[in-house]
């Protein structure tokens, strides 16, 4: 009796300590940087990190009639990196409607174009000939002087480009008289401590990676077109009248909705100044990117509210739609609710930015301050969707993500807040995006591990990993830690990593340090391993107070363990575990009271995906 009990104290023992000593395997490139002291193990940016950035000013005439965006950027370029730079590497989003261009999206022959057509580029007031740029795609390569570490580079660019009419893949024309104008400019691309340039292109389907910058931009655009974009506005009276400004100004001090213009005004034609073109200027600092949509006939609904509590910081929310759009008439209060969820509830961080002004467009797509989202049916997927997309607020923008490596570190997290978001703004709504989804395509060939660079997805792998996968992955740790403690890692994280660039690892370390627990054996198993959801009943024993259930982990992904037990009288109770019950073993116990008498036992829940529903059910044969 002593050897048995001492064998099964060395074989606990043993499964503790091995699973104490779970690592994080890191893929070569991704050990440079720890080891060059750019990133640590605790998840904090190490002693040596570095990330480059730029001053943008950019002067841009746009003509609504026949979509040619004239423009001219200036950039102030700053290397921080401790590398002498040879060439500098520009992103052309636009060029993704070029002819000839590789893309994973469909394009119709009315929205090829020549791209964007360089007329001037210099760098220090040297012109560079355009036989020594090479552009290919949505990369721009220009050799320059040596760019020493520490150094400053200044460009100056001329370009001009068409702006499609259909073929809306994030950008482009709404309808006659409204467009949302996105990736406009010619911008330089990341050059970071992992991979040097990004020279990844932009293909349609992988979203992007820029870096933090500072913008001042002008807009011109005929008479009656109104301008909404990143950043603050700077000369609201020289572009419209005094009563529109005055009503902007309220909507920025004030909770309740104002119309800064509505139905009347629009017949009116009397919001912009009377010039034959009104020059706009917005104002963003630390931002990744820059976005903005004009009108001559949409509605403007905007609100604020204080998003942090110790500042009495607000920022201000608006819906700019067309008027025959009724969906959209609730919408700044889905937004509305939706930053205040962010800054209270979930992630529970004050809402970053002083506005968002969501966008009635073409599309189901973020930017930093702006959402650019097409009118639905469903009031349910309204909401859905705006809290989805202002979720990205956090992620990708104030983080820095790389989304076109990294979608899932972004996209996850802007599911898990609509999972979360979405029944605050209305309690009716259980919203389980995606989850179905997952359980139908889990263990096929679609289904790849959710670290999967996303540059090497596209179709259903991308969005198993990008979406359900992931936000499942965050709502699991999120019920295992407790609100309290995942909330203070996940702060941490935010805390370190908030205006910089953080990898998967840096994410998985953070956390790990944040809640003070090692949960490597399930960043392993939920995010870089292969395997199904498959939970299973294989035994339930009667017991002096109820019955004992042992559930098996057959998928080896481990989820949730929801029990409902359905008694004989019609009434049913629940029992919840969280993933902490798999841990160290792939069986687990659980004790199951049954005041009365029970009919079956079944394993279901919301958001438990399981590719084998069969043996989640027990039959008492009454």
């Amino acid at each position: 009796m002593f050897i048995q009990r001492s064998l099964a104290l060395l074989v606990l023992f043993g499964s503790l300590m091995a699973n104490a000593q779970v690592k994080l395997s890191l893929p070569r490139n991704l050990k440079t940087a720890y080891e060059k002291e750019t990133r640590t193990n605790n998840g904090q940016p190490g002693s040596k990190y570095w990330q480059n950035t730029g001053n943008y000013a950019i002067d841009i005439n746009f003509n609504p009639d026949t979509r040619l965006l004239t423009g001219k950027v200036d950039i102030e370029y700053i290397n921080n990196s401790p590398n002498t730079l040879q060439q500098v590497v520009f992103k052309l989003y636009p060029n993704i409607y070029k002819k000839g261009s590789v893309r994973m999206m469909p394009v119709k022959p009315a929205d090829i174009t020549d791209g964007v057509r360089i007329s001037s580029l210099q760098y220090n007031n040297t012109v560079i000939d355009s036989s020594r740029i090479s552009i290919d795609g949505t990369n721009m390569m220009v050799p320059v002087s040596p760019l020493a570490p520490g150094g400053t580079m200044h460009f100056t660019i001329q370009y001009t480009y068409t702006l499609n009419k259909t073929s809306h893949i994030r950008t482009g024309e709404i309808e006659p008289g409204a467009d949302f104008i996105a990736y406009f400019f010619p911008r330089i691309a990341v050059y970071d401590d992992v991979d040097g340039w990004n020279m990844a292109p932009y293909l349609g389907t992988q979203e992007f990676y820029n870096d933090f910058g500072n913008f001042n931009v002008a807009i011109t655009v005929p008479v009656n077109y109104v301008v909404w974009a990143t950043g603050d506005l700077a000369n609201c009276n020289e572009v419209l009248t005094e009563k529109y400004c005055q009503r902007l100004q309220m909507a920025e001090k004030q909770d309740g909705i104002i119309n800064i213009i509505d139905s009347s005004d629009l017949q009116q034609r009397d919001i912009t100044r009377q010039n034959a073109s009104n020059t706009w200027k917005f104002l963003a600092e630390n931002v990744t990117d820059f976005a903005f949509a004009v009108s001559d006939h949409y509605m403007w609904k905007s609100t604020s509210l204080v998003v942090d509590a110790a500042t009495k910081r607000r920022t201000r929310v608006d819906a700019v739609f067309n008027p025959a759009h009724k969906d959209y008439y609730e919408v700044v209060d889905f937004g509305r609710k939706t930053v205040w969820a962010m800054s209270y509830v979930f992630p529970r961080w004050p809402f970053p930015y002083s506005h968002i002004s969501i966008v009635d467009g073409l599309d189901q797509m973020e930017y930093p301050m702006m959402v650019n989202d097409n009118p639905l049916e469903s009031r349910v997927e309204t909401i859905e969707l705006v809290d989805h997309e202002v979720f990205h607020t956090m992620f990708p923008f104030y983080m820095g993500i790389n989304e076109t490596k990294y979608a899932w570190m972004d996209e996850g997290w802007a599911t898990i807040g609509e999972w979360i978001i979405s029944s605050i703004i209305d309690s009716s709504i259980r919203d389980v995006y995606g989850v179905s989804g997952y359980e139908r395509a889990a263990g096929t060939e679609q289904d790849a591990p959710i670290t999967t660079l996303s540059t090497q997805m596209n179709g259903m792998p991308y969005f198993l990993t990008s979406y359900p996968k992931s936000g499942l992955g965050y709502l699991y740790v999120k019920d295992m830690l407790g609100d309290s403690l995942f909330t203070k890692a996940l702060h941490y994280y935010i805390q370190q990593w908030r205006g910089k660039h953080p990898i998967p690892f840096d994410f998985f370390n953070c956390m790990n340090t944040g809640s003070g627990k090692n949960l490597n054996w399930f960043w392993k198993k939920w995010f870089i391993d292969g395997g199904v959801p498959d939970l299973s009943i294989k035994k339930v024993n009667k017991t002096n107070t109820g019955f004992n259930l042992t559930v098996e982990c057959t998928g080896h992904k481990p989820v949730p363990v929801d029990v409902i037990i359905n008694y004989a009288d019609g009434s049913k109770e629940s029992v919840h575990r969280s993933i902490a019950v798999w841990e160290k073993s792939n069986t687990v116990i659980i004790a199951l009271p049954a005041k009365k008498s029970v009919k079956t036992i079944t394993l279901d829940g919301p958001y438990v995906p399981d590719v084998n529903r069969k043996d989640n059910v027990w039959n008492n044969n009454l």
